[in-house]
């Protein structure tokens, strides 16, 4: 049996986006809850020179969006970067998620030898479909949401690791 480019990303990022709301809807209640200003926690970064909660999400939507509409070989929906609260990352979320459930198995399948060029600003990367979703896109997004739910941990906000697994 064999596993289809198409189910190795959009069901697979779904699932990760989805999960990541659950994990800011955590967030978001922890903050009315204990009375901190929401922002505090969407300004949270691990260390200074990583990037806040709220970029961490925009980037874990970003690669996920790309990530598809590259391997279907099309343009994907840009994103403003401008949320500034847990409504608004979970709306983008939920606007990601849309635009992944609009994308068919045809579209994606057979994208494994396509060639992906990403324009980086100091440099250019070129792959192939699967290795561009196997050691790019898939690295990438969860590295995204693993750092902010580390953040929200961190933060003090009740998540473990069923909140980022999610049910099967």
């Amino acid at each position: 049996m064999t596993i289809s480019m198409y189910q190795a990303s959009v069901p697979v990022c779904i699932r990760a986006l989805n999960n990541l709301v659950g994990i800011l809807e955590k967030g978001a209640t922890y903050a009315e809850t204990k009375k901190i200003d929401p922002s505090v926690l969407i300004n949270s970064r691990l260390f200074p020179d990583m990037f806040p909660l709220s970029k961490q999400v925009q980037i874990a939507s970003d690669i996920a969006n790309r990530g598809a509409a590259r391997l279907a070989g099309i343009e994907a929906p840009k994103f403003e970067d401008n949320e500034t609260t847990f409504p608004q990352l979970i709306e983008r979320i939920q606007k990601t998620i849309s635009h992944l459930n609009t994308f068919k198995p045809e579209q994606i399948d057979g994208s494994e030898e396509r060639v992906i060029t990403l324009h980086m600003p100091d440099n250019t990367l070129s792959f192939q479909g699967m290795p561009f979703l196997l050691y790019f896109v898939l690295p990438n997004l969860y590295f995204h949401v693993t750092t902010a739910y580390d953040i929200l941990r961190h933060c003090g906000v009740e998540v473990g690791k069923k909140d980022f697994l999610g049910q099967p």
